[in-house]
């Protein structure tokens, strides 16, 4: 079991502290990131405003009005220092996203079968063949940054972005994978798209995925995606 040594606080301004339990990205961090933020949700309580979670840090935001800075930092470290993992990480549902691989809708699904030396069919298996972990949330409302994917995958982001990436598209970059919640810029190698809704303003929290969640991409033909809502509109080639 993984273990944390040497928790750092940071300043993040007046009303915030960045919690730096880890310096290096691993799947083993999860189950101390979701700890911790359990335990500001009860340690903090009408005093927290918003809580932040990433690969490697949880950046706590407090009501300035209710806690001063020295008071929130003396209430970080007493969470710290009992601070255990969450053992139940392994029981959460696996969130499953249906999609459609095909290079109409993820451009870059030949060229990654090319770049990995093997076939379209197979990079399909490798990218859905995988429970993905969802570590943390930015960029969009709704966009999971989520690995590892298999490491013969792993290319870096598109030297120009596009302009526009419909929502739903799932793709690659480096070893993370994520899927679009709306239309947006963006540089991801494109594989495919979700028929899933990322993001919803009528939804409890809004984002579908949150983190801490884990989550499998389901391969899906082009006629059950479109009966599920997905838009089959094709991509121009071109970033």
């Amino acid at each position: 079991m993984k273990t944390v040594t040497l928790p750092r606080l940071e300043s993040a301004g007046m009303d915030g502290w960045l919690v730096r339990l880890f310096d290096t990205i691993d799947e083993a961090n999860m189950p101390w990131m979701l700890a911790l933020v359990r335990d500001c949700e009860a340690t903090f309580g009408d005093a927290l405003v918003d809580l932040v979670p990433s690969y490697t840090t949880l950046l706590v935001v407090f009501d300035i009005d209710r806690l001063t800075p020295v008071e929130a930092r003396r209430q970080l470290r007493t969470v710290l220092a009992s601070l255990a993992p969450d053992e139940q990480r392994g029981h959460a549902e696996v969130r499953e996203l249906p999609t459609w691989y095909a290079p109409g809708v993820g451009p870059e699904l030949e060229r990654l079968a090319a770049h990995a030396g093997i076939s379209r069919d197979e990079v399909v298996e490798c990218h859905a063949g995988v429970t993905y972990q969802v570590y943390a949330l930015g960029f969009a409302p709704g966009f999971a940054f989520m690995g590892s994917v298999d490491e013969r995958l792993a290319v870096p982001r598109l030297p120009t972005p596009r302009q526009r990436v419909p929502a739903g598209s799932v793709g690659i970059t480096g070893r993370q994978t994520a899927a679009y919640p709306m239309a947006s810029p963006g540089g991801w190698n494109l594989i495919g798209r979700t028929a899933a809704v990322l993001f919803d303003r009528k939804r409890d929290g809004f984002s579908l995925l949150r983190v801490g969640d884990q989550v499998r991409f389901v391969p899906v033909s082009r006629e059950e995606f479109a009966r599920l809502g997905g838009d089959t509109t094709a991509m121009k080639e071109a970033p």
